[in-house]
């Protein structure tokens, strides 16, 4: 009995932590889970100490199970078009709303509604542009099985060919980014649109790079551009054996992917903990 009622207070104290707004503590939340895992085996041993900690990390090869099960049976298409589509429902998607407001009252034009489907999920981008601050947005609505989320995506690109991007996407990228990509990957809670496109400016400078040098963004051509970039970053990924050709001119990951999947899952996993 005193083992249990430890097991159950070490749990309790976990879900208190959880329940707190600051991050550190929602970490030491998810730290006393992975403790209270390891003091059942330990319990349940007699006191094994290596089996204990072992289990521990059983939590962290969990992401395998999907990773064998699901993706590893995906074939996605090497070529995919934007299709020219009407917004969606903004009811449907939690906070897009909100930022396609906060976009117009800071003077970004719209320009198109695009979407396509991407795995096992479906994609829409209304792209709203700057001409004086050189910046693309594109606010992202995606729909995969019965989950709803969006998401907004910041781009810039100067006139050496590098690109630049902030987005507050909830996970991290399932697929490498070219070398002339920047990617900044920025919190997606408590951060208002405004403070996402200063961070965007700083990024940019953070990186070596100018503000003046940015080119003025064409959005008559703003499909082609996400349509050629996800080309090059496919043929990157391909060079790079993180995924191979399939039949019908598709792609599927290679173990070599799998496991860079498997860290990207772990990274998630401390990053959203």
């Amino acid at each position: 009995m005193h083992q249990f009622l430890t097991i159950i207070g070490i749990i309790l104290i976990g879900m208190a932590l959880r329940s707190c707004r600051r991050r550190i503590f929602r970490k030491l939340g998810a730290l006393t889970y992975l403790l209270s895992t390891g003091l059942v085996t330990y319990f349940l041993t007699g006191g094994n100490i290596p089996l204990s900690i072992a289990t521990i990390f059983i939590w962290f090869f969990l992401p395998w199970i999907e990773l064998i099960s699901r993706v590893r049976k995906m074939r996605l298409p090497l070529e995919n078009t934007l299709n020219e589509q009407r917004r969606p429902q903004l009811d449907d998607f939690p906070e897009a709303y909100q930022t396609i407001s906060e976009l117009e009252s800071l003077n970004y034009e719209h320009s198109s509604d695009y979407g396509w489907d991407w795995g096992n999920s479906t994609q829409h981008y209304s792209f709203y542009w700057h001409p004086e601050e050189r910046i693309v947005v594109a606010v992202c609505l995606c729909k995969q099985s019965n989950i709803a989320f969006s998401y907004v995506t910041i781009s810039s690109r100067d006139s050496d060919g590098n690109i630049y991007r902030t987005s507050n996407f909830p996970f991290s990228p399932t697929l490498k980014n070219t070398p002339n990509v920047a990617w900044n990957q920025i919190a997606c809670r408590h951060c208002s649109l405004d403070s996402s496109l200063r961070c965007h400016q700083k990024f940019i400078q953070k990186k070596g790079g100018s503000l003046e040098s940015l080119m003025m963004p064409d959005p008559e051509t703003l499909d082609s551009e996400v349509e050629s970039d996800m080309q090059e970053q496919i043929r990157f990924n391909l060079k790079s054996g993180i995924i191979t050709p399939a039949e019908d001119q598709k792609f599927r990951y290679s173990f070599r992917g799998l496991c860079y999947l498997w860290r990207q899952f772990i990274k998630d996993m401390i990053r959203l903990s």
